[in-house]
């Protein structure tokens, strides 16, 4: 779920409204997803994000365990079973923060994570690659650069190294 949701730059409200259906199972072993309705988009045109191939092989991995028949992609898991409805936002937020403890990171960093992180994180991940602003744009959906960049301000990047 955070890699999915690390891929697509997606808000956590955007993350739990995913349904199976917004998935398509591309031929390059990836995924196609379509978010319907973000914060930008009040009108539901919905944007299309891609992810790789590593995060279609979560995803399906998730499905086999969780089984067909359920409205969301993602849903709380009680006693080892998914139970049949979507997570809350306060949930991803959670599960972003007990991920960056199970990996290790100091206390006071952890303490930093929010449920933006996933969207904040890859965003500046992708200044690092070396994406232009156009591609960042485009795969967080923003409409402002203005906007864009009060999420890259805090990324260290190093223009001059190569």
């Amino acid at each position: 779920m955070l890699a999915l949701g690390y891929e697509c730059l997606t808000r956590r409200s955007e993350l739990v409204a995913l349904r199976s259906e917004d998935l398509l199972w591309r031929e390059d072993r990836t995924l196609r997803v379509m978010i319907r309705r973000g914060k930008a988009d009040q009108f539901g045109q919905g944007r299309i994000a891609f992810t790789s191939s590593r995060s279609r092989e979560l995803v399906d991995a998730w499905l086999a365990w969780r089984g067909p028949d359920y409205e969301y992609l993602f849903c709380p898991i009680y006693h080892g079973r998914a139970i049949p409805r979507p997570l809350s936002c306060t949930s991803i937020k959670r599960l972003i923060k007990d991920a960056a403890r199970a990996a290790g990171l100091d206390p006071s960093v952890v303490a930093d994570f929010s449920g933006h992180s996933m969207r904040v994180g890859a965003a500046q991940d992708l200044l690092r690659a070396g994406k232009d602003t156009a591609s960042i744009m485009r795969a967080g959906g923003w409409k402002s650069v203005n906007v864009l960049a009060r999420y890259l301000e805090q990324a260290e990047h190093n223009v001059w190294h190569e």
